[in-house]
């Protein structure tokens, strides 16, 4: 194409009156289960037009059916009826106590929940991923847009938010993962649509959980992470895949981060064609010069995050030009797409920001990825 696409990284925020039907689930409250499923099919219909309107090229439902873009999975797979954590670890937070109090309080982080594994892991629920589709392929029908994608949560990161206490080995408890995930990821496939697998294991699972890691053993995991979501998306090809990287969406200090330099010789082997990643946050920023250093692999996508997901402050479009431009003199622009640090919305009422400045947020987006065009595609 002749211009550079814009996309997000998947959540968004949902509509008040579907976070406190959603809570209600949560918490164990009956509530009408066909009403719930025609306002989730309302609310992706909602979030389609908001993304077209804001001038994104490449969208998505919003996450709009999951409680959170990993903890949903204990509803779609058996094998998840254990004690659930209620409280993770994160390094950086245990230095600044005061940080993990506001971090918290967040009230979509509160209501989260993540139940151990404890018997043999396999599919439960093969209707709902199916439902996800048609609820986007319905709601983009008509529409003018570019490409649509729906998140799905990678083998690596179940492992990470839901202990293991039935598999003998973490390798087999994450391939067991795999291989039931598997038919989420090839429904999405199926409908045509490109899946993303969501991947903060391979970043924030350093500094995460339970201990940090040092960073051989981390690696180690990382590889054998990567090996179980290849396996996973065997059916699937490289260019309808797409995977983000996360060092994790709260407003945490972030020191203990591994350095994207660490862990991007992995990455490397991962099968997605185009890889997300954090490049818009003061912790994550300067790394754009690493590619300076390093070679891309031919069939690589670059799609650095140009617009910070935890701030208030809506980016000039002169900025998301500027940061679009260091890419694409990198690697040309048929190999970037410009996108957001990570998602908006990550757990179901997660007060981050104004709801209403995401949009706003996305908009400076589209404005700044068509000023980049302007100047650096033919």
């Amino acid at each position: 194409m002749n211009r550079i696409l814009t996309t997000h990284t998947g959540s968004l925020p949902r509509p008040d009156d579907l976070i406190q039907i959603m809570w209600a689930k949560g918490d164990g409250i009956p509530v009408d289960e066909q009403a719930l499923a025609r306002r989730v099919k309302t609310a992706v219909h909602e979030t389609v037009d908001k993304q077209l309107d804001a001038g994104v090229s490449v969208i998505n439902d919003g996450e709009m059916s999951k409680p959170s873009y990993a903890t949903y999975v204990k509803d779609r797979l058996h094998g998840f009826g254990g004690e659930s954590i209620q409280n993770y670890y994160f390094a950086d937070l245990a230095d600044y106590p005061k940080s993990a109090d506001l971090v918290a309080a967040n009230p979509g982080r509160r209501k989260r929940s993540a139940p151990a594994c404890n018997a043999p892991i396999s599919v439960k629920d093969t209707g709902a991923a199916k439902q996800d589709m048609v609820n986007l392929t319905n709601a983009v029908s008509g529409k003018d847009f570019t490409g649509a994608f729906s998140s799905a949560a990678s083998p690596g990161v179940v492992s990470l938010f839901f202990g293991n206490e039935y598999y003998p080995s973490d390798e087999e408890y994450v391939f067991a993962i795999a291989e039931a995930m598997r038919h989420e990821y090839e429904t999405i496939a199926a409908a045509g649509l490109t899946v993303q697998l969501d991947c903060p294991d391979l970043a924030m699972g350093r500094h995460s959980a339970y201990a940090v890691l040092d960073l051989a053993d981390f690696r180690k995991r990382a590889e054998m992470n990567i090996e179980a979501l290849n396996y996973g998306v065997r059916n699937i090809p490289a260019e309808q895949l797409r995977m983000h990287l996360c060092w994790g969406n709260y407003p945490g200090p972030h020191h203990c981060d591994v350095a994207m330099s660490c862990i991007i010789d992995l990455v490397w082997k991962a099968k997605p064609r185009t890889i997300l990643f954090e490049s818009a946050n003061p912790r994550h920023a300067h790394e754009w010069k690493l590619f300076e250093d390093i070679r891309v692999p031919d069939g690589k996508v670059l799609c650095p995050g140009v617009i910070e997901c935890q701030s208030n402050y809506i980016e000039h479009p002169d900025l998301v030009a500027q940061r679009i431009e260091r890419y694409v003199n990198l690697v040309g622009y048929e190999r970037v797409m410009a996108g957001v640090d990570c998602g908006f919305s990550i757990h179901v009422g997660m007060r981050g920001i104004d709801p209403d400045v995401v949009w706003a947020k996305l908009a400076a987006l589209a404005e700044g990825a068509a000023l980049a065009s302007e100047k650096l595609c033919p």
